[in-house]
């Protein structure tokens, strides 16, 4: 008999608001605990698709070609037994690598031999058109619509073979229908491109400049998939007649804006899409506009509940957290921000400069550059962010990060630019101490 995980909901957050003020934030944090891990101890199948490139650019050095084969082969071994697979090339068209037609094969001893037997017959040629890769692995999860559907997506080039327009309308089709960590190999391919998949598709992105990691990468990737035991888990928020939510942003443990996502469930509710999970905890940042209140109102300013929904749009509610409202005229009161809500602005706040600032460098405006990778340097010291600084610190010399006192460097290796972009998201965990409610 299978074992569902607990999920628990809390709330943190000032609630004291001045007379006449309309916006309430708070932090919502969600853990999964208690459930054996993965598919199979929770009774969900799981579906797994990985997209290997195999355009002629992989061939420029030979390593990256060599490197991919090494791990896909390595992310086959740690798809766990049962659970559906197939391997896709991508070049300027999107073909099956194992099986041989359009439809995912149970993983065995005897698939897995024979999949690692295709992928070493790999070649490069062609060009590249990921808008086409992610529309097959799309059709090849038609059917495992109740599984944990889980795609890689490897790369080492630009999307030049379709418009961009290709692409987009290709990753809105994708859009809740499986998640997707997109990997760039060596320092070709663009990071906003592999970015909008990994968003829209609630995924990760990173580079893995040196090939020889990147087994381990994927690997990493694989059993961290087996390891999710609900499928297609929402963020519901209930606000009161009169009042909106402003934003819902992911904060922890990365920087990623839910609002546009989005989906009515009622006149005064709506869902957020946060994928699938195992024994996890992540944190969310609220923010409602309310009609503003006078002196002594309360109000119940928001309801955040997880819930599960299957195929059919049925929905199981996990867990809840109450948002609320005080107007008070004690300034004390009023005026204290909330630590983790002031945190976790401070968070989002560093992805943005970083993006502003690394995009500054490229288009030559070298004194916005300046100011915001400066500001960067500042919050990751505030933060205790330290992974984000070391980062930081391979684009610009610091001389004094309480002030954000930084100079651009002369020469800036492009694998360091890359990854300080594509991990500019990645979050540190405030303490939290005495949660508004359980």
């Amino acid at each position: 008999m299978s074992t569902q995980p607990q999920f628990s909901v809390s709330v943190y957050q000032n609630e004291f608001l001045a007379d006449g003020a309309s916006e309430v934030n708070a932090i919502v944090t969600v853990t999964s605990t208690g459930a054996p891990a993965g598919p199979a101890a929770s009774g969900v199948g799981a579906a797994q698709v990985i997209m290997v490139d195999c355009s002629g650019s992989m061939e420029y050095p030979s390593t990256k070609m060599h490197a991919a084969r090494a791990a896909t082969k390595a992310a086959i071994d740690a798809i766990r037994d049962g659970v559906p697979f197939a391997v896709v090339a991508g070049t300027h068209v999107a073909r099956m690598v194992f099986p041989g037609t359009e439809y995912l094969v149970p993983a065995d001893a005897s698939s897995r031999a024979n999949a690692k037997a295709a992928v070493d017959r790999l070649t490069s040629g062609g060009g590249t058109a990921i808008g086409q890769w992610l529309a097959l692995a799309d059709r090849l999860f038609t059917g495992h619509e109740n599984s944990i559907r889980h795609a890689i997506l490897l790369t080492d080039g630009k999307d030049e073979h379709e418009q961009p327009s290709d692409l987009a309308a290709a990753i809105s089709r994708c859009e809740g229908r499986f998640t997707c960590d997109c990997r760039g190999i060596g320092t070709d391919w663009v990071v906003a491109e592999l970015r909008k998949v990994a968003q829209a598709l609630l995924g990760t992105v990173d580079i893995v400049a040196d090939p020889s990691r990147l087994a381990a990468d994927l690997q990493s990737m694989i059993e961290n998939a087996m390891g999710k035991a609900v499928a297609d888990v929402r963020l519901r928020l209930w606000s009161p007649q009169g009042a909106s939510v402003k934003f819902v942003k992911q904060v922890e443990p990365n920087v990623f804006d839910l609002t546009a996502k989005r989906i009515n469930t009622g006149p005064l509710a709506g869902d957020y899409p946060t994928g699938a999970w195992g024994a996890e905890s992540r944190d969310y940042h609220v923010c409602v506009s309310v009609k503003a209140g006078s002196v002594g109102d309360e109000m119940l300013a928001g309801r955040a509940s997880l819930v599960s929904v299957d195929a059919s749009g049925a929905a199981e509610t996990l867990g809840q957290g109450l948002i609320r409202a005080v107007w008070t005229d004690d300034a004390a009161l009023s005026t204290k921000i909330n630590r983790q809500v002031a945190h976790y602005t401070g968070q989002a706040e560093l992805a943005d400069a970083i993006q502003e600032g690394l995009e500054a460098r490229k288009s030559g405006d070298l004194d916005t550059a300046t100011a915001k990778l400066g500001r960067a340097v500042q919050l990751a010291a505030q933060s205790g962010n330290t992974d984000t600084a070391k980062l930081l610190a391979t684009v610009v010399d610091v001389d004094d990060p309480a002030t954000g006192t930084v100079r651009l460097k002369a020469r800036v290796n492009d694998a360091d630019e890359m990854a300080l972009d594509t991990r500019s998201s990645k979050t540190v965990r405030v303490g939290k101490n005495n949660p508004t409610n359980n």
